[in-house]
């Protein structure tokens, strides 16, 4: 029986030259093309009703059916003008990382070999941006979804009597933890998924500034334990999805200490800005938590997909998932020495080798240069959050603490204004020209711009601002129009 290796292998280096040049091209000039379009229904359903192949085709036309029917009508985030969500652009280095990794199909669950050493390195040097020790465990893991949930099982695992929660089950333990209203949704999934439900999560109100509200959060926390509940974590936010607000780290430490508290920080994007000095200051605190979420494939650009979690005491994330098992037995020489494994340190046994691409972002650019891009982010926000303020017809609906902005257009004598701004969202997504998002701020629907792109620039803002007042008066002119024919007698 023949193999899978290709029977030409000039003609499949060909190929792949080919490939490799189209797409570094492709990235080179994504700014010329539209941040987004919409798939054709002709494509959608080449998707929906292919059949499942039982013969092969060359690759050759795969590889056309992917620029044809794949390339065109991705997300965009890499487009310097994609401002709708928290996604890293990429970069043509973490490409080629990718590319490298694929080739070596590295399985990092365990074992001895030179990959695993390289995230092992990675940890190190994300434990040390952070201000944990070098003997802090992690692990590289899809993104901070998946990150939290490990830091919440952690935690869970970590209370008094928490290994028997390992063979028994919460059972009737009353455990509760506690974050801020506006904490990613994930947070309250990985309370779910842990088997303590959602309603074991307490929601904290916010302060004026949009982060968790202190005074609230002893007084719940006094509450919960004259009723005979078991509080055993709280949840701070560095950079919250809605504002990118800050919850006030050092003193939710000072909090979690006081309380027997177990400290987890998700800051999926806002932790990164520990790179930048100039932001650095907004995130005190973080170094003092006991668990740590955020990722890589946001400030620091490096592709999809590549979350980490960090644990600053040693021990505490291994007692949470190490197995014993016959056939994964660790030895002191050979292959399956080596350990501890990565395996012991979450829930995944096969594992691929992300590191190789945070590695080449973290050497090839260095902390200093993507600091210099969560710099630019920031400072881009607090340009547009200027014009925003110095516009007759946008108004600013949340402080700006990092890169992300929420305002509206608050055109006069428009009664339902939730519904021209989300409309008007719609329509510059359609357009191709900018993608922001929504969200909702004290109830009022929100035009959301995240700016975490390296490659956005002052012109992308403007471009921006001219786009909203573009479709904004063609938006006024229409429903004039459509008044005054509404008001006009019918003959």
């Amino acid at each position: 029986m023949a193999g899978l290796d290709p029977e030409d292998w000039e003609e499949l280096k060909a190929q792949g030259h080919q490939m490799l040049d189209d797409m570094l091209e492709n990235i080179r000039h994504v700014s010329q093309g539209p941040v987004w379009q919409p798939m054709p229904a002709s494509v959608r359903e080449g998707f929906r009703d292919a059949p499942l192949p039982a013969s092969g085709q060359e690759l050759g036309a795969l590889y056309e059916q992917f620029t044809q029917t794949v390339q065109p009508y991705a997300v965009g985030n890499r487009h310097p003008r994609f401002m709708g969500w928290v996604h890293g652009g990429g970069t043509a280095q973490g490409m080629l990382a990718d590319m490298l990794a694929a080739g070596l199909n590295a399985n990092l669950g365990g074992r001895d070999h030179a990959p695993v050493e390289v995230e092992r390195m990675v940890i190190r040097w994300a434990a040390e941006m952070f201000g944990f020790s070098r003997e802090a465990t992690g692990l590289l893991v899809t993104g901070s979804s998946m990150a939290n949930f490990i830091a919440i099982l952690t935690a869970t695992r970590n209370v008094s009597g928490g290994q028997d929660l390992r063979q028994q089950g919460v059972g009737g333990r009353r455990l509760v933890g506690y974050a801020g209203e506006s904490a990613h949704g994930c947070v309250a999934r990985a309370f779910d998924m842990a088997g303590l439900g959602e309603q074991a999560l307490r929601r904290v109100p916010m302060d004026s500034a949009f982060r968790m509200d202190l005074a609230a959060l002893e007084r719940m926390i006094v509450q919960d334990r004259a009723a005979g509940f078991e509080p055993f974590l709280v949840v701070g936010t560095a950079g919250t999805v809605d504002t990118g607000s800050i919850d006030p780290l050092n003193a939710l430490a000072d909090l979690a200490a006081r309380e027997g508290l177990w400290f987890h920080v998700d800051g999926a994007f806002g932790a990164l800005a520990k790179l930048a000095p100039d932001l650095a200051p907004l995130l005190a605190g973080l170094e003092r938590a006991d668990s740590l979420a955020f990722d890589f494939h946001k400030w620091a650009q490096v592709p999809y997909d590549a979350g980490c979690v960090l644990v600053r005491e040693p021990g505490r994330q291994a007692a949470a998932f190490a197995q014993s098992l016959a056939y994964l037995s660790r030895e002191d020489r050979g292959l399956a020495a080596g350990a501890p494994w990565f395996c012991d340190l979450g829930p995944d046994l096969s594992r691929g080798f992300r590191a190789l691409k945070v590695w080449f972002a973290l050497a090839g650019f260095g902390t200093q240069k993507l600091g210099q891009v969560v710099t630019q982010s920031c400072a881009l926000a607090q340009e547009l959050a200027r014009q925003v303020q110095a516009t007759a017809q946008l108004q600013l609906l949340a402080p700006v603490t990092l890169n992300v902005v929420c305002f509206r257009v608050a055109a006069p004598d428009v009664e339902d204004l939730d519904r021209l701004n989300g409309e008007l969202v719609k329509d510059l997504q359609l357009s191709g020209v900018v993608a922001p998002s929504t969200t909702r701020i004290g109830g009022v629907l929100a035009i959301r711009v995240a700016l975490v792109n390296h490659r956005t620039t002052k012109a992308d803002i403007a471009i921006l601002l001219d786009a909203i007042h573009s479709f904004t008066e063609v938006r006024l002119a229409h429903a004039k129009m459509m008044k005054e024919l509404a008001d006009t007698p019918q003959a």
